[in-house]
């Protein structure tokens, strides 16, 4: 029976595959670890999901064949917070009561807009933003997620970009 015996460059050809191997699992690792650490999670708030369907629709507001429309009531008590976060497909929100700030960071920069009860405003896809809790009553939202990816979630945990101050 022969044996193949392995010469210098074989050995260090498969040393290096290992070790690129690795390093993809470790900087994988790395990512799932610093996006889950550092996003920054509410605080005081409750949402509640009140219904979810794929739009399976040729309507006239532009979303996306197959993706998910999905709504929530969302309730934040005084001093809570959404954290810093995103939606895939944006958000439609309007106040039912209470009032909010939202924190927007753009770019290097940092905007605040107040909303109370009966002013409905949009959230972008993409757009980062964390809203507080700045009045006396929990705020109760009535939150609208348009072209969420089927099954996904409508809201993505982000970590804190440090344009606001906070």
């Amino acid at each position: 029976m022969k044996t193949h015996k392995e010469t210098s460059p074989e050995r260090s050809k498969r040393i290096q595959t290992r070790v690129k191997a690795f390093l993809v699992v470790i900087v994988g690792a790395a990512a799932a670890y610093s996006s889950t650490v550092l996003a920054t999670p509410p605080s005081g708030l409750t949402n509640t999901p009140l219904a979810r369907g794929t739009n399976t629709s040729d309507g006239t507001i532009p979303l996306q064949f197959g993706t998910d429309i999905a709504m929530a009531q969302i309730t934040v008590v005084p001093g809570g917070s959404s954290g810093w976060h995103s939606h895939p497909g944006g958000a439609i929100v309007v106040v039912k009561s209470g009032s909010l700030t939202v924190y927007q960071s753009v770019g290097s920069q940092c905007s605040t807009v107040t909303y109370g009860a009966g002013q409905a405003f949009i959230e972008r896809p993409g757009e980062l933003d964390d809203v507080f809790n700045t009045g006396t009553v929990p705020y109760v939202l009535l939150v609208t997620f348009p072209r969420v990816p089927q099954g996904d979630s409508p809201r993505t945990d982000e970590p804190n970009p440090g344009t606001c101050g906070f």
